[in-house]
């Protein structure tokens, strides 16, 4: 009894002071948290990676995101008996002591996964000592961590040359690939590596990284892991050549996703990595046809949820003479014509016009305003729906002016769809829906996916979570609806078959070619494309029908063909009381153009406040002129100030926007 209470009395004393040392001396895990962070898409593959501080690529992962294979591997190499030691492994120890002892000299260190773990957490020189530590470390790791966790802490922590550390890293880099399916040539050589990263590195000593792999396939054949005639195919694959970049897509949206979120954390999004890799080859293709410094942009969302799919910000991220890194999908520039699409939709929303109603194509001055159409010509009397299918500006702004550029704005603005107006407290203008704002190819597509779909605004999300905005609406199912069935009759860019790749779309060109548009969507997905130049400068390209629309149908055509809806037919023809629509009642008058104040052969005694001259009939906007000088511009309103100068007889006369004057002669008495 006398011995075992002794017995009982030293193994608390060394539990007691195990466990203190534990306390004083906690192993330091801080360096399974210095991870990099990755941005990757909706089912988990990378899309790009930011290295660590210190410029390694080092990423968590588990023993279940590894092949089978590899992890049978690695268990038969470094630590067979992994599974049943306590971090230390007595044989392996006694093992490597009587090889130095018989060799002199070191032939088998003898560490298991847990002490190698050890070690790679508190590097150490390779001394007695520090084979102590690592020891009791390990300990101490088996306790904390567990054996999974220790073995996803080797699959972290593994060197694999140069800044490469962890199987994940490793297998991107030298395989191109996740370390989830592999080869056994691939899985012997990442075994094989952490061994020796620097003197078997594949690229700069391949016939060391050879032979070490070729050991380790055929360790692997003579413990039963794989078969003979797998070993030979083993054998025989060849080494990879050189060391590959990790993958770099989506590079702006990864930079944004990843700039709020803490150091090493992995950010889930909702794009397609397959989708994303072929429209940016798409992009990078079609820059090799742009003088530089043209670029391009372009977005692809989800019609029914509103998910990024794929999103590039621009064409070649790394070409500094085309700005690359700018994200032209948030730059603010102008739309040209893709807002009339808006505008039409509120009008149909807001009964104001039907796609059968009449509109005048005509030449036309809204007060110093007189735009004209893209091809130079009028096109007379044409339906609401020719107007906006041929993209006529006159009958634009006529609409625009029917529902009033504030209103426009402001009810843009509720959606969700800002308009830049450049600064200062300007209203918008009837110019808005020519171009006359500013806007991003990202507000766009948001506002074309709400036409596409029942008119509900659902915001572009690249990140999965709640959204801003939810429930905003621009306009109503049908007016919706009734703008979808224009733009399908849009005919398709010249070489591209409308039938093969049905698709409703719009196209803008800004002021002096600054920046071309192509926005559009097909039964899943909505497209939205830009090009020009970061400086703003004019460019022949830079327009919507030769530039952005090939673009735009070359994107449509990497999708799986998606027919769209069938048109309504009660949309061609429209009820009475919208079968033309004219200019506001305000904006004109049918009746002949004369002077009401001062009417001719008056006298007018001008006093302390200025005459009001008084126009009745014509159509506005209106001139006034004094003995043939002009006045400020009156414009809508039929009054104009005016505060004679001096006495005697003057000749005043209105001009309407039609050409047509009026004239009278009064005489200027003071008293």
């Amino acid at each position: 009894m006398r011995r075992w209470r002794l017995t009982l009395a030293v193994l608390a004393t060394l539990a007691a002071g195990t466990l203190a040392l534990d306390r004083l001396f906690p192993p330091d895990l801080s360096k399974l948290q210095d991870l990099s962070s990755a941005v990757t898409d909706r089912s988990g593959h990378l899309l790009r990676a930011f290295a660590t501080a210190d410029g390694t690529w080092r990423f968590a992962i588990r023993p279940g995101q590894v092949d089978a294979r590899y992890l049978a591997m690695l268990l038969a190499l470094e630590d067979r008996r992994f599974a049943s030691h306590p971090g230390v492994d007595p044989l392996a120890m006694l093992r490597a002591v009587g090889q130095a002892v018989v060799h002199r000299r070191i032939v088998s260190g003898g560490s298991t996964l847990t002490m190698q773990v050890a070690r790679l957490l508190e590097p150490r020189p390779r001394t007695l000592g520090a084979k102590i530590v690592e020891a009791f470390r390990a300990f101490q790791l088996e306790a904390r961590l567990g054996k999974d966790g220790i073995l996803a802490a080797y699959l972290t922590l593994a060197p694999f040359g140069g800044n490469l550390e962890g199987v994940r890293a490793a297998s991107l880099a030298w395989l191109g690939k996740e370390p989830d399916r592999l080869s056994d040539a691939e899985a012997a050589l990442l075994v094989a590596l952490p061994q020796s990263p620097t003197r078997r590195a594949p690229d700069d000593a391949p016939e060391a990284a050879r032979i070490a792999r070729d050991r380790a396939i055929s360790r692997a054949r003579d413990v039963g892991i794989i078969d003979s005639a797998d070993a030979e195919a083993a054998l025989a694959a060849p080494l990879p050549a050189a060391r590959r970049p990790l993958p770099f897509l989506a590079p702006h949206l990864a930079e944004q996703v990843i700039a709020g979120v803490p150091p090493g954390s992995v950010v889930a999004t909702t794009l397609d990595r397959d989708l994303q890799e072929r429209v940016e080859a798409l992009l990078l293709q079609a820059l090799g046809r742009l003088p530089a410094p043209v670029n391009v942009a372009a977005v692809l969302v989800d019609r029914a949820t509103g998910e990024v799919r794929a999103r590039a910000g621009s064409g070649d991220y790394f070409a500094e003479r085309r700005n690359g890194m700018v994200d032209f999908v948030k730059a603010v520039r102008s739309p040209g014509s893709t807002l009339k699409p808006f505008v039409y939709a509120i009008a149909f929303d807001t009964l104001r016009a039907h796609p059968a109603s009449l509109i005048r194509d005509a030449p036309t001055r809204y007060n110093d305003y007189a735009p004209g159409n893209f091809d130079g010509g009028f096109d007379g009397d044409v339906t609401v729906r020719d107007a906006l299918r041929l993209s006529l500006n006159l009958p634009a702004v006529t609409m625009l002016e029917r529902i009033g550029p504030v209103a426009f704005a402001q009810r843009m603005g509720e959606a969700g769809l800002t308009l830049e107006s450049g600064g200062g407290d300007t209203p918008p203008g009837l110019p808005v829906v020519l171009g006359g704002t500013g806007t991003s190819l990202e507000t766009l597509v948001t506002g074309y996916a709400a036409l596409a779909g029942d008119g509900a605004v659902r915001q572009p999300t690249a990140v999965p979570g709640p959204r801003e905005g939810a429930g905003r609406r621009l306009v109503g199912a049908a007016a919706a609806r009734q703008v979808g069935s224009i733009l399908a009759e849009v005919s398709p860019p010249a070489g591209f078959d409308g039938r093969a790749v049905p698709v409703a779309y719009k196209t803008g060109t800004s002021y002096r070619f600054r920046d071309g548009w192509a926005v559009g969507w097909n039964g899943t997905t909505v497209i939205g494309v830009w090009l020009g130049r970061a400086d703003g400068a004019s460019c022949a390209i830079c327009n919507g029908p030769g530039g952005a629309a090939p673009l735009l149908f070359r994107l449509f055509a990497l999708l799986p063909p998606a027919p769209l809806p069938s048109p309504d037919p009660a949309d061609r023809t429209a009820p009475p009381a919208l079968v033309r629509i004219d200019r506001p009642a305000e904006a004109r008058d049918d009746a002949g153009l004369a002077i009401a104040f001062p009417p001719d052969g008056a006298t007018v005694e001008p006093g302390p406040r200025p005459l009001v001259l008084e126009a009745s009939g014509g159509t506005r906007p209106f001139r006034w002129l004094v003995d043939g000088r002009p006045l400020p511009v009156a414009g809508w309103r039929r009054s104009q100030p005016w505060a004679p100068d001096g006495d005697g007889f003057v000749r005043l006369t209105v001009v309407d926007a039609l050409g047509r004057t009026a004239s009278s002669e009064v005489r200027v008495s003071r008293r």
